[in-house]
């Protein structure tokens, strides 16, 4: 690493720099900072609904996940191959997978992780996200997309190969979506509220 102006460090790999940049990113509170296709992004801070969403998901998950596993909401997730670390809405990682301090943990330790859509975020959560998370091989990757073209829609991916899902289920709001183990649960949708 070289330093650059005295607060900008040059580091050998790219990786390295976008990490270094992204730790020392100043946001609003509430705002989530990724980093997806090489590219430091901003995120605004979420609406209710969308909070509202993720705790029904995430009371839920802690019926069915073994001890030794967790789920973080805005835990950040690393794919160094494809210049990307996320921040998923909700992430279900084992507990070991947290060690080290970094801010961050390498995607491929998720077993499932849980996007909700916002206007802004919309796009990517159904593009860039899905490839990443495709490509570090996580089992199953849940869109909740309330701005989904057709109307508010659930979409579970899962099969990862060669950097792509397979579609497992696609439901619109209101209707139940089934995760396969192991988590074998069935989360109730009539109550998302739509933003």
């Amino acid at each position: 690493m070289s330093a650059i102006d005295a607060d900008y460090i040059a580091a050998d790999d790219e990786w390295d720099e976008l990490v270094w940049v992204w730790q020392r990113t100043d946001v609003p509170k509430g705002c989530k900072v990724e980093i997806i296709d090489g590219l430091i992004t901003v995120i605004p801070l979420s609406a209710n609904a969308h909070h509202g969403i993720a705790e029904r998901v995430q009371r839920r998950l802690y019926e069915v996940i073994p001890e030794d596993w967790g789920v973080y909401q805005r835990l950040g997730m690393a794919v160094p191959s494809r210049l990307r670390l996320y921040m998923p809405d909700i992430v279900v990682v084992p507990e070991r997978a947290l060690a080290g301090d970094a801010g961050f943990v390498p995607a491929d330790r998720a077993e499932l992780v849980v996007e909700i859509t916002s206007r802004p975020t919309a796009f990517n959560d159904r593009t860039h996200k899905a490839a990443g998370c495709a490509a570090a091989g996580i089992p199953l990757y849940l869109l909740i997309d309330g701005w989904a073209p057709g109307g508010p829609a659930i979409t579970l991916f899962g099969e990862p190969a060669d950097g792509v899902y397979r579609i497992l289920r696609a439901v619109g709001f209101g209707d139940p979506v089934k995760l396969p183990e192991p988590f074998g649960l069935t989360i109730d949708t009539a109550e998302f509220p739509v933003d």
